[in-house]
């Protein structure tokens, strides 16, 4: 029987591989010239496995609706905002708008509501898009095996999600009600994917909830297991800082610019061939600096809100109290659109972005070649 991530994690403040050894002291302090080697080295294995090019994304937002309550979150489902789940012509024109700035990988993204978000809906959704993207990923409520079956079947590919927090403690806290309770389940989320049959995984820990480098070790050792244990599967792995969003969560733990720029070299270091995702969450300029340094993907011109890139579900918005549906009220000049998940920071337009990667030296690759050119050699 294959020992669980479980078993590892919880036996990791005594029991660390060499390779995790290794990373631990990667993100200990360090010196400026230390932190500039580190630099080089992260620079380097990341043109040796990716070339000069950065693969650019964008999160398509098709629900806001959640029954689970988490403390830092603002789709949280006592947050008294204004829901929507997009009908699956709503997500089409969201979809084609994406398309027309140039993106052809999506992650399509959706808070934990069995109800509205369906493994049927979400099947429809990827159906509906599956001609116009090379790749399409879903970033949901963690499932069972054979509920990703028909997703997959529809043309997914790719599959993320975060942990939030690897602390047990700190991750009772922070889940107050709802199925996300089950930190095990979700743990085991990425497996349950790959089992499934989807290429792409992608984990991560929400930067803030603890310690940042407890977070870190745990996330180099769960990152260590799928490699082994999920080899088939290209691996990546998002470190979202927390943001402000509804609800007012103050994040406990902060993690300045350096140490993200140290850690992002420890992982590269690390694990050479590893995806890293940096999300609009992060403000332009420091983007702009970690993308050579071994950032790998990013998503651009993001909204965080369903409907959010032309408008669409307004007919159908509501509020929510405490779990119950009532009439939306607008306050005074709110805008009448559904409530995003965080605030973004880079706000710059996909095609800004993809000019600044050119300065830089680097490709802008909006598509995903890997499927295209399996295709072909299989025709």
């Amino acid at each position: 029987m294959l020992m669980s991530f479980a078993e590892t994690l919880d036996s990791l403040a005594l029991r660390k591989s060499e390779l995790i050894e290794q990373f631990e002291s990667l993100i200990a302090p360090k010196s400026d010239q230390e932190l500039e080697a580190m630099a080089q080295t992260s620079r380097s294995l990341t043109l040796q496995n990716f070339g000069r090019t950065m693969r650019l994304f964008a999160p398509l937002y098709l629900s806001n609706e959640c029954i689970n309550n988490c403390r830092y979150c603002g789709f949280s489902r006592d947050n008294p905002i204004l829901r929507v789940t997009l009908g699956v012509d709503e997500v089409v024109a969201e979809a084609q708008h994406l398309a027309r700035q140039g993106f052809r990988q999506i992650l399509l993204v959706a808070g934990e509501q069995p109800k509205f978000v369906s493994r049927d809906y979400l099947a429809e959704c990827v159906r509906a898009l599956a001609s116009d993207f090379s790749s399409i990923s879903i970033e949901v409520g963690p499932m069972e095996i054979e509920d990703y079956v028909p997703i997959i079947e529809a043309g997914a590919e790719g599959l993320v999600v975060y942990q939030e927090t690897y602390n047990r403690g700190v991750y009772a806290e922070m889940h107050t009600a709802g199925p996300k309770r089950d930190f095990n389940f979700r743990l085991d989320c990425a497996e349950r994917g790959y089992a499934a049959g989807f290429r792409r995984l992608g984990i991560g820990a929400l930067i803030g909830l603890s310690r940042w480098q407890d977070e870190a070790i745990a996330l180099a050792a769960h990152l260590e297991y799928l490699f082994k244990h999920c080899w088939q599967a290209q691996i990546s792995v998002s470190l979202p800082r927390l943001r402000p969003a509804a609800g007012g969560f103050r994040p406990l733990f902060s993690m300045t610019d350096r140490e993200l720029v140290q850690l992002v070299c420890a992982l590269r270091i690390t694990f050479p061939q590893l995806g890293i995702v940096l999300s609009t969450r992060e403000r332009a300029s420091l983007r702009d600096s970690l993308v050579l340094l071994g950032v790998t993907m990013m998503s651009a011109g993001s909204h965080t809100e369903p409907g959010g890139y032309t408008r669409q579900g307004r007919e159908h918005l509501h509020r929510t109290v405490r779990g119950r549906i009532v009439a939306p009220e607008y306050q005074d000049g709110e805008d009448q659109l559904a409530t995003g998940q965080f605030e973004i920071s880079d706000e710059r337009s996909p095609a800004e972005i993809a000019a600044v990667l050119r300065r830089r030296g680097l490709e802008p690759v909006w598509k995903d070649w890997d499927q295209a050119l399996q295709g072909a050699m299989a025709s």
